[in-house]
């Protein structure tokens, strides 16, 4: 029955004047064609477009003769897809002696889901620990003289000024911070509306959305995945609660906010009273994969290495329509680096000599809902852990302009960076550093998943250089996770075959080398993750 539908899906990957193209690029253009059509209806995780899309990935791969390695002899690894909500307005209780102080959801917190307890509640001694970093190198630690354990931690969002922008970047996200409270003895996390923060979203305009969904994945135990499950984030605490929360403390709320502003040495310490706290969540899972082919390496040791080359191949699906168009194809976003990943593994099978190591070609799912099919693939690999020495991760390359140089996001940080590099000089392209550092684009594509697994990993873009910068503002402004990122975009598939010779190179580079890939000694994410040459 799915054989009968993928054949007049696969008709529709080879257009009329696909064929004017050299092979090369007529191939790129028809995976994309297929992958964005109106067929497959956005491809969002969790739906039977994208798992349509899935079969047709692997059919690829089976076709090109590599290996299943997605698990039991299957190109598929599941993949249980969590969506989860407060399910109510929760209740709160600060409590100081004997005498309950009012505490109103809507007016002084709204409460967050715990996907991983269904029905949490904590009850304790409040610590206001500062934004709750810990950052050695910095010679930073917000928990310095403060005794946590079994306590709620109240901390504040985002970092302070003056931090690099990698730390900043792993920093800013409360789950992070989360980890290094539920490490400390914490029970619990409440995140305090920053003056910051409220210039950007007051707390009453966020109020109305306090149970959008979130998303997550399930291990085999079926319980949802979060990174500090003995200490989560439990709920959003306004502006006009911190002051209640911080009344008759050594620590004053106006203190707080005076130091956030001036940037001064932040007072931390407890606070007086007990704080309950309680949040349900709605939880509902449904089934995705990630498709992964193995193509085994040459030498006898070597190929129980594995280079990753990843992509992922969802995107956002149907959604509001413009000029009556509801499909969101996601032909840039991400069809193009899936298009990528399985010709780069063409070329490669099409040589007669395989690489010393073994290359893992991953069509990861859910990007677009948080990173979540790199994520579990990270924590429940096919293979050995260990074994994993480095991923290279192409997505939404901008290719609508001729090339002359790309970003590697991360190529500062290891010995992937110098391959790339060489890689790209072959064909004429220069490497440049990222252009917008302040959006943290590193920590915001799956390559990421591998870095927090300790593993070497880049994700190449195209560059600004030429006509770069404007065609790139171009289609964020106008196709970006919109109908119109679609193949009649106007691709430059010269530069789409150029961007697949690096891919190409880099991994082959990578695959044969006789040191394995590497962090640069000290790098940050290196140190912290616990990855291989960064001590």
């Amino acid at each position: 029955m799915l054989r009968s539908l993928l054949l007049p899906l696969l008709l529709v990957a080879l257009p009329a004047g696909a064929q004017t193209l050299p092979p090369e690029q007529a191939a790129l253009k028809a995976h994309v064609q297929l992958l964005a059509s109106d067929a497959l209806r956005g491809r969002e995780a969790g739906t039977h477009d994208f798992d349509v899309a899935a079969e047709y990935v692997a059919s690829q791969m089976a076709g090109m003769g590599l290996v299943p390695a997605g698990g039991k002899g299957s190109w598929f690894q599941p993949v249980q897809l969590v969506t989860f909500r407060p399910s109510d307005k929760a209740k709160w209780t600060l409590t100081r002696g004997k005498t309950p102080v009012p505490f109103q959801f809507g007016v002084d917190f709204v409460n967050g889901p715990v996907p991983s307890s269904p029905d949490f509640t904590a009850e304790g001694g409040v610590v206001f620990a500062g934004y709750g970093i810990v950052y050695p190198e910095g010679k930073r630690d917000d928990y310095k003289g403060l005794d946590v354990k079994g306590k709620i931690v109240a901390l504040l969002p985002g970092t302070p000024a003056g931090l690099p922008n990698e730390v900043t970047a792993h920093f800013g996200d409360d789950d992070q911070k989360a980890r290094l409270a539920q490490a400390r003895g914490a029970k619990a996390v409440i995140i305090l509306e920053s003056a910051e923060r409220r210039a950007q979203y007051a707390f009453e305009a966020i109020v109305p959305f306090y149970d959008y969904a979130r998303n997550t994945w399930a291990g085999p135990d079926g319980i949802a995945h979060v990174p500090a499950p003995g200490a989560p984030v439990v709920g959003y605490v306004s502006q006009v609660g911190a002051a209640k929360l911080f009344e008759g403390a050594k620590v004053k709320w106006a203190d707080v906010l005076a130091a956030e502003k001036k940037g001064g040495k932040m007072p931390t310490g407890a606070l007086i009273g007990t704080l309950a706290t309680a949040s349900k969540t709605r939880v509902r899972a449904v089934e995705t994969r990630n498709v992964v082919g193995k193509i085994e390496g040459s030498d006898p040791v070597l190929k129980n290495q594995y280079i990753v080359l990843s992509a992922h191949l969802d995107h956002v699906g149907v959604g509001d329509p413009v000029n009556g168009d509801r499909i969101y194809n996601g032909a840039m976003d991400n069809a193009i680096g899936t298009a990528m990943i399985l010709e780069i593994a063409r070329s490669i099978q099409a040589m007669p000599q395989k690489p010393r190591r073994s290359i893992l070609i991953i069509a990861l799912t859910a990007e677009e809902k948080g990173l979540i099919g790199s994520d579990y693939f990270g924590h429940n690999p096919t293979v050995p852990k260990d074994s994993l020495v480095a991923d290279v991760n192409l997505d939404m390359p901008i290719l609508t302009y001729p090339l002359q140089d790309l970003v590697v996001l991360g190529g500062e940080r290891s010995s992937i960076g110098p391959a790339v590099a060489a890689a790209a000089a072959d064909e004429g392209l220069k490497v440049v550093p990222d252009p917008a550092p302040e959006e943290m684009f590193f920590v915001r594509s799956d390559h990421y998943s591998f870095v927090q697994s300790g593993i070497p990993a880049v994700s190449i873009d195209t560059g600004p250089g030429g006509t770069g910068a404007a065609a790139q503002k171009l289609f964020l402004d106008n196709n970006y996770h919109k109908p119109s990122d679609q193949i009649d975009l106007p691709f430059d598939w010269n530069s789409a075959a150029k961007f697949k010779h690096v891919g190409l190179a880099t991994a082959l580079s990578l695959a044969n080398a006789d040191q394995r890939p590497s962090w640069n000694k000290g790098d940050f994410f290196g140190v912290l993750f616990g990855g291989f040459g960064a001590e």
